[in-house]
């Protein structure tokens, strides 16, 4: 159950590249506990506004607050540190290392020890299904093992908010159920997430609470039901066929 409290609020949030207003006055509350989709077209600006949560990018107006902590000029390794984390949709795993070594490098990030890391390690490959292949080369994982691990590295900087860039692109109709059966597993533990997805029945699935974005801007907000029912949404994204989210 979500929070009655936002542990995530966006605000007027812009950002433009040259002429391309890539965010254009976004906000939107997170509370604790949920799972919030963003959704639309390419080019809606959904990873701009991962980039700017995460610290990637910097605004050029608007507020991201966690916690009532201001995040707009903080580095990505400063809001990973105090509670944000993110996986990406290209999976780029240290091929050289084992599952366990990849994993165990964002346990580093908020462990206090060796100790304490190999702990947190070894729970994350845990709740990720990971732990039988540990030792294994990260090399040697399958599309679907890859999207795994790239959970599991961003899960093991222990966050409270996790955001997922199209973890499922590529995957078998089995594969997705088996990365929603894990999302979900991760979000009843505790773990808020947001979740950028192209496959539409899996993020209407997934999420209690759906954001669509436009052309930068915020064109509907609400339930899965109210979302598929948006006639504003129907207009650009849900009517056009096949595009992606």
């Amino acid at each position: 159950m979500a929070d009655s409290q936002p542990i995530l609020s966006i605000d007027g949030l812009r950002k433009s590249f040259g002429g391309l207003q890539a965010i254009d006055h976004v906000g939107f509350d997170v509370f604790r506990g949920e799972i919030v989709g963003l959704i639309g077209p390419n080019g809606a600006g959904k990873t701009t506004l991962f980039h700017l949560v995460s610290g990637f990018y910097r605004p050029d107006q608007g507020t991201i607050s966690f916690k009532g902590v201001d995040l707009t000029r903080l580095r990505a390794d400063q809001i990973c540190k105090i509670g944000i984390s993110r996986a990406f949709q290209i999976v780029r795993p240290f091929i050289g290392l084992t599952i366990f070594q990849n994993v165990l490098v964002g346990s580093f990030n908020t462990a206090g020890n060796k100790r304490e890391a190999h702990h947190q390690c070894l729970k994350t490959l845990e709740v990720t299904g990971l732990v039988k292949f540990k030792d294994q080369l990260a090399s040697r994982l399958t599309l679907a093992g890859k999207k795994r691990l790239e959970i599991a590295k961003a899960l093991s900087t222990n966050p409270e908010i996790l955001l997922l860039d199209e973890v499922m692109a590529g995957l078998t109709p089995v594969e997705m159920e088996e990365i929603i059966t894990l999302i979900r597993a991760i979000n009843s533990r505790g773990v808020t997430i947001i979740a950028i997805e192209h496959v539409m029945a899996a993020i209407m699935s997934l999420s209690q609470r759906i954001v669509v974005l436009n052309y930068g801007k915020k064109i509907a907000e609400g339930t899965p039901e109210e979302i598929s029912n948006n006639k504003d949404v129907i207009g650009v994204y849900l009517g056009e066929g096949n595009r992606t989210a």
